[in-house]
């Protein structure tokens, strides 16, 4: 997975003041919608993350949510990220806490196994805690995307000297 393909610098807010699930997964589902060039997309990419949220929470402890959902007309995966000013209830499975970092996929109706490695690299950043509080600790989306960009080119880094 390489982030800069998965999310633009323009698909990040920081600190949004977001209180609800809804609210976040609303906020995410406009910046998807803009990415893939159909702001008339922004109901039917809300509806498809509200219904798997449904299916169970997409939080995955610690705080982090990875929201999914899947459109017709998309043919790649992109994704978008936020920080949240105050936790809000996600309904999480593994730990309760409130979720404040939020990074949502939309990915192709026909998943791939692309799309689960992506997923399952997402899923092995945000356990990364120290990643995390420096997400928490940043002021601006700018600062975000470089620390996920320093946290991939570092994972990336140590994978090669292990070599």
């Amino acid at each position: 997975m390489q982030i800069s393909k998965l999310l633009p610098s323009n698909s990040i807010v920081c600190h949004s003041p977001v209180n609800s699930k809804k609210r976040a997964l609303e906020e995410l589902s406009k910046l998807l919608a803009v990415q893939i060039n159909s702001p008339d997309s922004v109901l039917e990419i809300y509806n498809s993350l509200l219904a798997r949220e449904r299916m169970g929470s997409t939080a995955i402890g610690h705080g982090v949510a990875l929201p999914r959902a899947r459109l017709q007309e998309n043919s790649t995966t992109i994704g978008a990220f936020i920080t949240l000013d105050h936790g809000i209830n996600f309904d999480s499975f593994t730990d309760n806490q409130p979720v404040d970092l939020i990074f949502a996929l939309l990915v192709p109706i026909k998943s791939t196994q692309q799309d689960l490695q992506n997923l399952s690299s997402l899923a092995n950043m945000f356990n990364d805690l120290e990643l995390c509080e420096k997400l928490r600790n940043s002021d601006n989306e700018q600062k975000l995307y470089q620390h996920l960009e320093q946290w991939q080119s570092n994972k990336i880094t140590k994978a090669q000297q292990q070599k």
